[in-house]
């Protein structure tokens, strides 16, 4: 990635807000730190990637609000709105956000 970036705060459900990361001259999001995670996780917007197709989606978010013509895949876990980290991400990732949270 190269050139600038602007970061937009917006509101989310939870009340604790989301950090989301655009370029500044075409606006496209590249990352968000979410309220929960705190500003030391990024979360990669996988579009804007090179290699896009090497991170499938593991888990489809929101979909109470997902347009009907949109087709997700039965064999990923779908939610309604946010997840819950402990009930979906693997224990080794569960540990690694445990260290980033504590330092």
């Amino acid at each position: 990635m190269s050139g600038e970036t602007e970061v937009v705060q917006t509101p989310t459900p939870s009340g604790r807000g989301q950090k989301v990361a655009r370029c500044v001259n075409c606006k496209i999001a590249l990352w968000s730190n979410y309220g929960g995670a705190g500003d030391s996780v990024h979360f990669v917007r996988v579009g804007t990637l090179d290699n896009p197709d090497v991170f499938p989606p593991d888990i489809h978010i929101y979909m109470s609000t997902k347009q009907n013509w949109f087709e997700v895949s039965t064999d990923i876990p779908a939610v309604d709105g946010y997840y819950s980290s402990r009930e979906y991400w693997p224990q080794k990732s569960l540990e690694r956000m445990k260290v980033l949270r504590s330092g």
